[in-house]
């Protein structure tokens, strides 16, 4: 059977598939990036049936700019997606683009901007959820790479929250049967991270941030960060050969 074909969307050449990309790809799927920042056109909706997975990645834009033109139609392929059951990550703006698509609120987080590393610690919900703990029970809180401003402030109905913050910020969440957002980015490189923390740097040291450290204790946790990512490619790359299989007229 045909490896299963994976549309990555694109926001900003800063923020690539990356690792999250490569390890997809080593779990078996063909990605397909698209990059409407570029020129790049999205699919129509109706040729979604030719993917197995939807992968919507992040952006420094806010997800409700109504200037930025391919904000709204993504958010159109997502719930597009859902209707065929199509498998969906959305990681960072992506999970939010996901929030707004399914009926939620997004906004800037009342903690402040994340940076660095973090930890996800998950709801009771997770237990039970195909992508991050299929099986069950599920692990303790674990590692992830934050830098945003923005956050889910309101769950879309029938939406569950997986994973949260100390302070409450949603971290993941399950929008739908084969729906998902990531806030963390499990994508991020240590060359990625320090593209982010030069584009920051003016108002990160107004705030007393130090970027250094942030940045070093990223790469002290650089195993567990490696596990999880993979755990997540892993699990969603099995879902999408789940699609392959139940659809295999559908793979080119």
């Amino acid at each position: 059977m045909p490896a299963p074909l994976v549309l990555v969307v694109q926001h900003q050449d800063s923020c690539p598939p990356a690792l999250l990309g490569e390890w997809l790809v080593e779990a078996g799927c063909v990605l397909e990036v698209v990059r409407p920042y570029a020129g790049d056109s999205l699919p129509a909706p109706d040729d979604l049936t030719a993917y197995q997975g939807l992968v919507v990645l992040g952006g420094s834009m806010d997800a409700w700019d109504p200037d930025v033109a391919w904000l709204m139609p993504v958010r159109r392929l997502v719930l597009e997606a859902a209707a065929l059951a199509v498998p969906t990550l959305g990681v960072c703006l992506g999970h939010q683009l996901c929030a707004l698509a399914f009926g939620g609120d997004v906004g800037r987080s009342p903690h402040g901007q994340q940076v660095g590393l973090g930890w996800v610690r998950w709801t009771d919900e997770a237990e039970h959820d195909d992508l991050v703990a299929p099986g069950g029970p599920h692990p303790l809180p674990q590692p992830g790479i934050f830098w945003n401003d923005d956050v889910v402030l309101r769950d879309p109905p029938g939406a569950f929250a997986l994973a949260r913050t100390k302070d409450g910020d949603v971290q993941a969440m399950r929008f739908g049967p084969t729906t998902w957002g990531v806030q963390w980015h499990p994508e991020a490189t240590p060359e990625i991270l320090a593209a982010w923390a030069a584009s920051d740097a003016e108002r990160h040291r107004a705030r007393g941030i130090d970027q250094q450290a942030r940045l070093a204790e990223v790469a002290a946790a650089a195993t567990g960060l490696e596990r999880v990512g993979r755990e997540l490619a892993d699990r969603f790359a099995a879902r999408a050969q789940d699609l392959a299989a139940q659809r295999p007229g559908e793979l080119g």
